[in-house]
């Protein structure tokens, strides 16, 4: 296997840098046409993924992640589309200028190279990652997870087949979906330029404690919203249900409720409905379970412990923590955050605005559900993942993430 695996890295190197030669226009090209062979073979498509959905329970968190149908197989195409007409991020004019001894210096961005995406479940990532990658110029290896293992090499055949016109067949390459093959990607160094993980806090832990490549960080997201005293309590209940309601089993559903006591008595209005309608679980701390026990059903609310708190959930669940004060809700929220997103839901400007600069995490809200973290939702088009790291980038990863730049200086003979 590492023979093999070792192999196609060459190839995918190699094919890289004829990348880095082609215009644009051929780029929106390439993703228009496998938007539509995708779209033309989509019954391939989803019969694949039906493969890897028969072998996974339905309760399982990550089914939701795998699942396709036409509805979302014709978003991703979508997707692939409004990618291939963004502006390109590549040939920036970042810095320019003359220096006293005639040399003149440029900063312009280029792609980074080779990137490996580590994922796990969510074949729309195959596509995903393709098309920034192809619009940015890099190279890319997939490795995803035995779970959708049918889905991606049918998505892979489908890309691959279009590359295989302009003799770029190898720029993308789909590791073998083994657990074994992983370290062979991550110890590549000199083939692979970077590895991004997007997956569990355990795969993204395992990703960074073995590779010898360097890694960005996508991280798993454990996400809070502070309800203030001073929330307004229409505004308070809809975003708390939309950020856990939305769509459960992404990185930036709400996972932990924290609440002023003073609202205790506007709780069980906050979550009015999330028995019934939605049948979430909650994990509620004392003083709040003594609030909703005669309202919440009894069947779905639970006595929070210790360990109920820093997890993130990715199904129908969520815990509730009572605070007294803001200071006991930075005091939660920096001992249990992943840093992906964070809210407050408060009317007090000096609140919001404490909450804004004192909370460290890629994405700080007021007054909004963190649902919006997300490239499309932050006008950036598709995105490769949401880096919870300070270096290089953080927060979600568009076209402008994928590159790196070089300095061009030019002389006349100059000499030191």
């Amino acid at each position: 296997m590492e023979q093999a695996i070792k192999e196609n890295l060459l190839k995918v190197q190699q094919v890289s840098s004829k990348l880095v030669e082609l215009s644009d226009g051929k780029f929106q090209k390439i993703l228009n046409e496998v938007s539509g062979l995708a779209w033309e073979r989509r019954d391939v498509i989803l019969q694949a993924n039906q493969l890897d959905l028969d072998r996974m329970d339905p309760k399982d968190p990550k089914y939701d992640r795998l699942l396709l149908n036409e509805d979302r197989l014709k978003s991703i195409l979508e997707d692939i589309k409004k990618v291939a007409v963004l502006p390109s991020p590549l040939g920036r004019l970042l810095e320019e200028k003359t220096l006293n001894n005639g040399l003149h210096i440029i900063r312009m961005s280029v792609p980074i190279g080779v990137i490996a995406v580590v994922y796990e479940s969510r074949p729309n990532v195959t596509f995903d990652v393709f098309s920034l990658c192809l619009k940015t110029g890099n190279a890319c290896v997939l490795k995803g997870s035995r779970d959708a293992k049918d889905s991606n090499e049918a998505i892979v055949a489908v890309i691959q087949e279009v590359l295989d016109k302009y003799g770029l067949k190898d720029a993308v390459y789909l590791a073998p979906a083994e657990r074994e093959a992983l370290p062979h990607i991550l110890k590549a160094e000199g083939l692979i330029d970077c590895a991004i993980p997007r997956g569990s806090q355990g795969l993204i832990n395992f990703v960074r404690n073995n590779a010898t490549i360097p890694v960005i960080e996508t991280g798993a997201g454990i996400v809070h919203t502070y309800v203030d005293e001073t929330a307004e309590l229409n505004k308070a209940k809809a975003i708390v249900q939309n950020a856990k309601t939305r769509r459960v089993s992404v990185c930036n559903a709400l996972d932990c409720l924290v609440i002023h006591e003073k609202l205790l008595g506007d709780l069980p209005e906050i979550v009015a409905g999330m028995d019934n309608d939605f049948r979430v679980e909650v994990y509620a701390d004392e003083r709040s379970f003594e609030s909703l026990a005669s309202s919440y059903d009894s069947s779905l609310l639970k006595k929070a412990s210790q360990e109920d708190f820093g997890i993130e959930w990715l199904s129908h669940k969520m815990s509730i923590k009572t605070v007294s004060n803001l200071e006991e809700a930075f005091a939660h929220i920096a001992k249990y955050s992943s840093k992906h997103s964070e809210a407050v839901v408060a009317e007090d400007r000096e609140v919001i605005d404490a909450f804004l600069k004192r909370v460290d995490a890629a994405c700080v809200y007021a007054n909004a559900s963190t649902a919006f973290s997300d490239g499309g939702e932050f006008g950036l088009g598709a995105e490769i993942g949401i880096s919870t790291q300070k270096l290089h980038a953080r927060g979600p990863m568009g076209l402008r993430e994928m590159t790196s730049y070089k300095w061009v200086v030019n002389g006349d003979g100059q000499i030191r």
